[in-house]
């Protein structure tokens, strides 16, 4: 089938600029960002919980002004979504892909399409998570995003057979502040919220979890300190520092853990694994890290392309087939 390509160019700035940024005239055979998928979630049909004194408005920026990929973050979100990214041939796994943000901003494309196309081409049905934001007025605070990823969870498996998932099959992925809410997820063990509907009751914790450059002290010296802030606010108590900290939480019982991170990340510090990896080896979870010499910070999937770190979806691939989770 043959389209115009002004015909397509048209359809792309209706879309929200899917094929080229604003005032970008594409040369002939230029690639172009991939189309959104397009089937979505509501985690929150009646409207997500403690919303009363939240008045902000959310906003998609786009960053990119390239039109071979897109580059956009979400905020003051109100209304948290899934998008679903479905396989062409399912290998029976789910995973709920988290994406960084330092909480101030939930990023969409780096770590979260980019990366769930990835392992959708090996089987995975991938769903990114749009989140709420904690200093956005919701009336759980630090815990509203964490309401979100627990009932994500649950609607994937409550959900399975249309997704064509395995209920036990369930894996995160957690890049930056987003791997810090993975973690929080994955040790946890208590509802940060009141049962809504038949969907929670099945269980909250994932059978996986995959922190990429993971933000997981509170604690200075290696704090993301743009992560404290937005999470527990400029002055937050020792007490909450604790209790956000994910290398203080007990991990007794947890799901296996694949750490992924680059010794030259300056803006979290790899530290921040290293003590992570420490307490889970004390508490006796299964886990492997992984610490490339070079790749910075919030490389995804795309930055790294050439280079040593871009092995780390097939590592992670490998590791989860030693457990009997393809990914």
């Amino acid at each position: 089938m043959n389209i115009h390509r002004r015909a397509l160019l048209r359809v792309g700035a209706a879309a929200g600029g899917a094929f080229a940024a604003p005032g970008v005239v594409l040369a002939r055979n230029q690639a172009v960002a991939p189309p959104d998928p397009t089937e979505t979630v509501r985690l929150w049909p009646a409207g997500a919980p403690g919303g009363e004194g939240v008045s902000v408005v959310p906003i998609v920026p786009e960053r990119s002004t390239d039109p071979s990929y897109r580059d956009r973050y979400a905020q003051y979100t109100t209304d948290p979504l899934m998008t679903v990214v479905r396989p062409a041939r399912p290998n029976g796994s789910a995973m709920l892909l988290i994406p960084g943000g330092g909480y101030r901003w939930s990023v969409l494309d780096k770590e979260g399409f980019d990366v769930a196309r990835v392992f959708a081409a090996s089987g995975t049905t991938c769903f990114v998570l749009r989140y709420r934001l904690p200093a956005d007025g919701w009336a759980a605070g630090p815990d509203a995003p964490l309401q979100d990823v627990q009932r994500a969870i649950r609607l994937i498996r409550s959900r399975a057979a249309e997704f064509d998932v395995r209920p036990d099959r369930v894996a995160v992925l957690g890049a930056s502040a987003g791997g810090h809410l993975a973690g929080l997820a994955s040790a946890r063990t208590d509802a940060a919220y009141a049962s809504t509907d038949s969907a929670d009751t099945a269980s909250l914790r994932p059978d996986l979890t995959v922190l990429l450059y993971p933000v997981a002290t509170m604690t200075d010296p290696y704090v993301h300190a743009g992560s404290r802030a937005h999470l527990l606010g400029a002055a937050p108590s020792a007490e909450a520092i604790t209790a956000y900290s994910l290398e203080q939480m007990d991990w007794s019982g947890a799901a296996p853990v694949f750490l992924i991170h680059a010794m030259d990340d300056a803006s979290v510090p790899v530290e921040n694994s290293l003590m992570l990896l420490s307490s889970l080896k004390a508490a006796e979870v299964r886990t492997e890290a992984h610490l490339f010499q070079e790749g910075g910070h919030g490389f995804g999937t795309r930055l790294i392309a050439g280079r040593p770190a871009d092995a780390w979806p097939e590592l992670t691939r490998r590791w989860a087939a030693r457990l009997d989770f393809a990914l």
